[in-house]
C-alpha cells in the first residue's frame, strides 16, 4: 500500500496531471485500501477497477509488468528492496519511458512521439 501511495505521489509531484485524470488498476489489496483510494481522491484521480477475473480490462498494465518481468527482472537476485526499486526506477524513467520504442507509438520512443504531437 504504501509503495503504491508512494508512486502516486511521485508521479502527481512530476507531472502535475489535470483533473479527470483515471487511474486504472486490477483489484490488488494495494488499490482498494482506503488509504490509496483518499490519495487519489486528493488528487482529483478518478479510479477504475477491473471486473474480477477478467485481465483484459487491464491489459495496459499486464503487457508493460510482462515486458518488465522480461527485460529487466528475470533472473537477477536482489539483495534489498530498496535495490529492486532502484533498478526499477531507472528501468522506467531512464529507458523504458524516454528511449525504448512502442509498437503502440508508431515504432517511434515516446520522447520521439512527444516531440512530434507537440
Amino acid at each position: 500500500e504504501d509503495l503504491a501511495i508512494d508512486a502516486i505521489e511521485q508521479a502527481v509531484g512530476r507531472e502535475n496531471p489535470d483533473k479527470g485524470l483515471v487511474f486504472h488498476d486490477d483489484q490488488g489489496v494495494q488499490y482498494t485500501s482506503h488509504a490509496f483510494q483518499q490519495c487519489l481522491e486528493r488528487h482529483g484521480i478518478t479510479q477504475s477497477v477491473s471486473r474480477p477475473g477478467n485481465p483484459y480490462d487491464n491489459a495496459v498494465s499486464e503487457s508493460f509488468f510482462k515486458t518488465l518481468k522480461r527485460e529487466l527482472i528475470n533472473g537477477r537476485n536482489y539483495q534489498t528492496r530498496q535495490e529492486a526499486q532502484q533498478d526499477i526506477f531507472k528501468y522506467i524513467e531512464l529507458y523504458y519511458n524516454p528511449t525504448r520504442i512502442h509498437s503502440t507509438l508508431g515504432y517511434m520512443s515516446p520522447l520521439e512521439y512527444e516531440q512530434m504531437a507537440a
